[in-house]
């Protein structure tokens, strides 16, 4: 044990990251439960989806099974909607979620992994014309324009996007429905000026649908969320959690959460989904 000591000070891998790699060797048949972990996922292009071929992708599965290789971990991937992950993590049939905020009722059966990766940011993107006629920096800047901007029913962009809609002339000068792709085709077209997603997934969508010559990102963030790495309080231990949270600051800080976000935003090819 004296010589464990001294390798732990001796290493440069994070404290809890060695600790829990000490005790998966020395215990193999502890090994082999703590490595079989299993991984949320479902059909939410580019973060996780199924290609043609039957294999499952994207920006969430490629981080979260990197991070746990790196723990020296086995991936199992379950398919599940959100709600249905949400219980299922409760009852300690699924150990982690990605992409999770963290709310009181949830730390009540998950372990979070705290910010970890670069925030989630809903942005504006617009027409290429429109870029040229408003170049604005904040959303409130467009208020009292002619702007025309597309939103999904039911959807909570933030603080400034709440305030326009309040505004009856602009609330009036905005396209609600429900389905994204369509958004996406109506700024095509001309018929409206911009829409407002994710990031990431709006720059997925409109390669998919062949648009990324007509709709750019803008510099407008509308919102900027953390979202965190759930895991199940049943099936994880919090040594394992921190050292999990360790992994994921390693793949940001080597550039390796970089070149899987660009393997599905900015790729001459993309994985198509089902």
């Amino acid at each position: 044990m004296l010589l464990i000591a001294a390798d732990v000070r001796r290493s440069p891998l994070p404290r809890h990251r060695l600790l829990l790699a000490l005790l998966l060797a020395l215990l193999p048949g502890l090994a082999v439960a703590a490595c079989e972990k299993t991984l949320r996922w479902d059909d939410d292009p580019p973060f996780s989806m199924q290609t043609a071929d039957g294999a499952v992708v994207g920006i969430y599965v490629d981080v979260n099974r990197a991070a746990l290789e790196r723990l020296g971990c086995q991936t199992t991937l379950r398919k599940l909607p959100w709600a249905r992950a949400l219980k299922e993590l409760e009852m300690g049939r699924l150990d982690i979620l990605p992409g999770a905020f963290r709310r009181p009722e949830r730390e009540v059966y998950a372990h979070f992994s705290g910010p970890t990766l670069p925030r989630s940011r809903n942005i504006l993107f617009m027409y290429v014309q429109a870029m040229q006629r408003w170049p604005a920096t904040r959303l409130l800047e467009l208020q009292h324009t002619e702007f025309r901007l597309g939103a999904q029913i039911n959807v909570a962009y933030g603080a400034d996007y709440e305030q326009l809609m309040n505004d009856p002339a602009f609330a009036a000068r905005v396209a609600l429905v429900a389905n994204r792709s369509n958004l996406w085709r109506m700024v095509g077209k001309g018929r409206i000026d911009g829409v407002i997603a994710d990031e990431n997934t709006g720059a997925y969508e409109i390669q998919q649908l062949g648009l990324s010559d007509r709709i750019k990102p803008t510099a407008v963030v509308v919102s900027s969320d953390a979202a965190e790495v759930a895991f199940s309080k049943r099936s994880t231990a919090p040594e394992f959690v921190q050292a999990y949270a360790d992994a994921l600051r390693e793949l940001v800080l080597d550039g390796s959460y970089a070149r899987i976000v660009q393997r599905y935003i900015k790729p001459k090819a993309l994985p198509s989904p089902l």
